[in-house]
């Protein structure tokens, strides 16, 4: 038995080595198409928590969860209201969606067997998630005339005590839709397909997930909600990129074995260095000129790290998605290494915090 088992594998790659297989273009339009991915336990392991969605599931990788079971019947409500506003049968919803479901399925890397064989649950799922974000984004621009006033997720109640956790499940990588199948739902809802239906969602979601920085720009296409938010975090770049003499640029941006990059926060400031907030909310509008270190707002809550931990498994998984905010991460890892780094940031606008106090006694 074993020695067949040889000879099967000895076959299969020999029968590889003498196809042609896919060429190098066909590889690399393959692996453009994943933008949702499982993260790799030596990842997740460090902080598996952060990785979890806790209140809701979208697409398939945390389906069916115990704990996450609860919000299906608020996601087939969703749906019953969407249909009924877009007037449009279930039926043509599924045939719809049915027609992108390869999209769809290759946007995740790796997909278990078990969604490519069953079609009809797997565009269920899609369809209901798309159809639950969609009323979400509704509720948040304040239109409920279809809820009753004490619906406990679509309701006001809902907006103040459920709509916190459904927001930081949604930056959760492993627990993301395609943006196709809002457009596809969309499309559907207005009737007509217009060429600024992609930016208007992009705001919509950046508006529910990062109210505080408007959108300037177009953020053009974006594969998911994740996206979008990271997007909307680096949008604008520097607002006044600065010229710094080759000496000061070698000794603040570069790294060399055994060398530092950049000091804490306080040991800056005991060196005579100012720290000023950046003009606009964008993670990339760092900048250093004649001793003033300009960094972007950063405001931290109790989802902060979980944020940031995802978007910095996004960036590490999807090939060509950038770095900024892994770099971002890191500088503001560098400068901040205790409590008194953070109220010095505190004191010059650059953390706001959002949970307690930052006061520290030493720096009176």
């Amino acid at each position: 038995m074993e020695l067949e088992l040889e000879m099967n594998w000895i076959d299969q790659i020999n029968n590889e080595i003498k196809s042609n297989g896919p060429s190098i273009s066909d590889e690399m339009e393959q692996w453009k198409k994943h933008s949702i991915y499982k993260i790799p336990s030596i990842v997740t392991n460090l902080n598996k928590k952060a990785y979890i969605p806790q209140a809701i599931s979208f697409g398939p990788y945390h389906y069916g969860e115990e704990h996450l079971k609860a919000m299906e019947e608020h996601k087939h409500r969703a749906l019953v209201h969407f249909l009924k506003r877009c007037q449009k049968p279930v039926g043509l919803v599924f045939q719809e969606m049915e027609q992108v479901v390869q999209e769809l399925r290759d946007s995740y890397k790796p997909l278990d067997p078990i969604w490519i064989l069953d079609t009809l649950k797997f565009v269920q799922i899609m369809i209901l998630d798309g159809c639950f974000v969609l009323e979400i984004l509704r509720t948040n621009d304040c239109v409920v005339d279809d809820y009753a006033e004490n619906d406990p997720v679509f309701g006001e109640h809902g907006k103040f005590y459920v709509l916190p956790y459904i927001k930081r499940d949604m930056l959760m990588l492993e627990n993301q839709i395609p943006m196709t199948v809002l457009h596809t739902l969309i499309q559907l809802e207005t009737r007509t397909e217009q060429e600024d239906d992609h930016e208007l969602l992009n705001k919509k979601i950046a508006k529910l997930l990062n109210p505080s920085t408007p959108l300037i720009k177009s953020l053009g296409k974006c594969m998911h909600i994740l996206d979008v938010y990271r997007k909307s975090l680096i949008q604008h770049g520097p607002s006044h990129p600065t010229r710094m003499p080759k000496e000061t640029k070698r000794n603040w941006l570069t790294l060399e074995a055994g060398e530092e990059i950049i000091r804490s926060a306080v040991e800056l400031h005991e060196a005579g260095m100012r720290f000023k907030k950046s003009k606009i909310w964008s993670l990339r509008d760092v900048s250093f000129n004649r001793g003033i270190l300009r960094l972007s707002i950063l405001a931290v809550d109790d989802t902060t790290e979980y944020m940031f931990l995802n978007l910095i498994a996004f960036e590490r998984l999807h090939v060509g998605a950038g770095n900024e905010v892994t770099s971002f991460i890191f500088l503001m890892d560098t400068i901040v290494d205790n409590a008194m780094d953070v109220t010095i940031l505190n004191r010059n606008g650059i953390i706001i915090n959002a949970i307690g106090t930052w006061a520290d006694p030493r720096l009176g």
